[in-house]
């Protein structure tokens, strides 16, 4: 255990404690230096507050301590503490503030000689948890619907009538068959095992329940026997355990499937209300019905999508015949318009062609001469030469001149050169 700090890190040898801040810090360091621990003596002063704490004092030859008991701890004991008994306590230290005064917080109480009965608790306790027995990887799922429920208890047991009433309530559908034994009195611990052995021989039921109402530690031990924990453990049917009240602790609880703090919660636990049931059937099949009316709704749309984009034989034949004529429209504007740009081109070249045509040249008054020359050869005559140049021809020369209309004959009488 580390050394307590009585004063804050910061404090200095010359600081001054107010009462307040003294007793939170010696409350803190009572708390933290004392986990949790039994406490035995008799009782002394019970008080039963109105707001349903206890106040009383335990003392032994030579002293004594305050104990306080709240209500939401007592609320669990099976009894009430009087005046002069023997009690074992389970508490913790503290320090009431505001009154300075030192008390313990009990967490739990019993009557004193159950010391015993806890050591050897703790001793089976670590004996089958050594040997696997609460081995949560060897657990057995229980069956979320199922159709019969065994129940291994007192058919006298509050508890009984507790379970029968929760199942009926959540699922009057299942059906129940108790395996009756005594759970309480010398010999009840065999007997509770016998009838687990005898429902899992007869194999008739999904899911079994073993329970009993609350009671004192003794009451209860019949559940913290060997014999039973290895019935249970040979069990081949998914177990649940419903022993005692919310803060009683079993060696069945530790071995069976699943513990329940109490029978009638083993009974909720064993199969789901069918009222939940019926509500999460009627919201499936509200969700189905929105899904199916938001496809309906999506496949409708997308009909009258396509119905609006679907268009009738007769109505693509129209179509058709509207667009071939479209279409010969504008290849009759396209062939005119070729046409006239052809005819506009061949009308340049005519033109262009006319103003070259030598014939067109001699009308305007020009002449065409040409040379004569010697046919040597007969046969390969020497053309006319053209005569563009007076310095082609001499005196004498005969000259073939062409007019626009007709030719002449002339001969050379003299030359000139140069334009005049």
């Amino acid at each position: 255990m580390t050394e307590p700090t009585f004063l804050p890190t910061n404090a200095n040898d010359n600081q001054i404690l107010t009462v307040s801040d003294l007793n939170r810090l010696a409350r803190e360091v009572l708390e933290q230096s004392f986990p949790l621990f039994w406490v035995s003596g008799e009782v002394s002063n019970f008080t039963r507050a109105a707001s349903g704490h206890w106040y009383f004092s335990l003392k032994d030859q030579t002293a004594q301590v305050k104990c306080v008991m709240f209500k939401g701890r007592n609320s669990y004991i099976d009894f009430i503490p009087r005046e002069g008994d023997k009690i074992e306590a389970r508490a913790t230290v503290t320090l009431y503030e505001a009154r300075g005064d030192f008390q313990l917080t009990v967490e739990f109480v019993q009557k004193a000689g159950l010391g015993a009965l806890f050591e050897a608790f703790e001793k089976l306790k670590a004996k089958l948890a050594h040997e696997g027995l609460f081995d949560a990887a060897f657990k057995k799922p229980i069956p979320s619907n199922p159709q019969t429920i065994g129940i291994v208890t007192s058919p006298d047991a509050a508890a009984l009538r507790d379970v029968l009433t929760t199942l009926k309530r959540r699922n009057p559908n299942i059906k129940v068959i108790i395996y009756p034994t005594p759970v309480q009195g010398k010999g009840a611990a065999a007997m509770i095992a016998k009838a687990i052995h005898s429902a899992s021989k007869r194999a008739e039921v999904d899911t079994l329940i073993i329970c009993r109402g609350g009671g004192s530690m003794e009451d209860l031990w019949q559940f913290n026997e060997e014999v039973v924990a290895r019935a249970i453990d040979d069990c081949p049917i998914p177990t649940i355990s419903g022993v005692g009240h919310e803060t009683d602790f079993t060696i069945c609880d530790f071995v069976a499937d699943m513990r329940a703090a109490t029978p009638t919660a083993a009974a909720e636990l064993a199969c789901a209300d069918i009222r939940v049931l019926q509500n999460q059937l009627l919201n499936l099949q509200n969700r189905l019905n929105k899904q199916v009316n938001f496809l309906l709704n999506q496949s409708e749309q997308k009909l009258d999508f396509l119905a609006r984009r679907l268009i009738s034989p007769q109505q693509q034949i129209e179509n058709r015949a509207t667009q071939i004529k479209q279409l010969q429209h504008r290849l009759t504007l396209a062939m005119q318009q070729n046409m006239q740009v052809y005819q506009h081109r061949l009308s340049r070249l005519a033109s262009s062609i006319e103003q070259l045509n030598p014939h067109a040249v001699l009308a305007r008054g020009y002449a065409i001469v040409h040379c004569e020359t010697h046919q040597n050869d007969l046969l390969n005559p020497v053309p006319q030469a053209l005569i563009t140049d007076a310095q082609q021809i001499k005196p004498e020369s005969r000259l073939n001149i062409t007019f626009y209309k007709g030719s002449a004959a002339a001969k050379v009488v003299s030359i000139k050169n140069g334009f005049t």
